[in-house]
């Protein structure tokens, strides 16, 4: 590993803010970052060195000073991410090397920040996930009462080692509380996946509809619920109201595979 690279420590665009003794989160006024991309999805064999760069952009009128550093995260119930400083069983951020634990970007500024990812040649078959946090300086907000207040990006990475791959089974369907058709799907594979495409639909009324899943992660040995979103006819026109029964026939893919679709569904 390079000596400009230094080994990452414990634990696309969003902003947040961190605040957790306000009663609600307020943006930190110089925190004005993006990252492209915000998320990498790739391949790494055993024994080599996965390297990639992203870019960094200051859109702020004043020079930005961000810290860097690794996290472990998992998805919750919703399938927003979750960060983690600890350290997770069999996390593989011991592998993951980063090019600086701080940096400063000019005014309105670019910056191509480094990293890299040793893949031991005895590391299982799988897939290392990890996340890159960028974090801008703390400033104080709320005047009197004034509370320390962060922003933070989180860059996600999914790196299959190996043959890893997802084994994805519908287990069922149901109506959500929101009227929508749902997906019950396990992942029974070793890497994550998502599933795309569309499926046809006819609902009580005869009338026919095209569906689109959800792009949830779909993690390994997890399962969850994925929602079809009915589409409109148009870019300008309202996702349809749906009469049920509803009837879905077809398949939906996920990576090289497809998983079919048969399902009668009542409210």
């Amino acid at each position: 590993m390079p000596r400009s690279l230094t080994a990452a420590r414990v634990r696309g665009v969003v902003l947040f803010a961190l605040c957790a003794l306000a009663p609600a989160c307020v943006f930190a006024q110089g925190f004005s970052a993006l990252v492209s991309p915000p998320r990498f999805e790739d391949r790494v064999r055993p024994g080599t060195v996965y390297r990639n760069v992203v870019e960094i952009t200051n859109v702020s009128g004043a020079a930005a000073r961000y810290t860097l550093k690794t996290a472990d995260w998992h998805l919750d119930a919703q399938g927003t991410a979750v960060f983690d400083d600890a350290l997770a069983p069999g996390s593989c951020r011991p592998w993951v090397g980063l090019e600086a634990a701080q940096i400063q970007v000019a005014a309105n500024g670019k910056r191509r920040y480094r990293f890299e990812v040793a893949v031991p040649a005895d590391a299982p078959v799988g897939e290392c996930r990890f996340a890159i946090l960028l974090e801008g300086e703390p400033e104080s907000v709320g005047g009197a009462m004034a509370l320390p207040v962060s922003g933070r990006i989180g860059i996600i990475l999914y790196l299959g080692v190996g043959d890893a791959a997802a084994q994805l089974r519908l287990l069922g369907t149901s109506v959500g509380a929101n009227k929508l058709p749902l997906l019950q799907v396990r992942n029974e594979g070793n890497a994550h996946s998502r599933l795309e495409g569309l499926i046809d639909g006819t609902d009580g009324n005869g009338r026919k509809l095209s569906f689109m899943p959800d792009s949830v992660p779909l993690m390994p040995g997890e399962t969850r619920m994925v929602a079809l979103n009915p589409q409109a006819d148009d870019a300008n026109s309202a996702a349809p109201t749906l009469v049920y029964p509803l009837q879905l026939k077809g398949a939906l893919d996920w990576d090289k595979q497809r998983l079919p679709i048969d399902a009668r569904l009542t409210p």
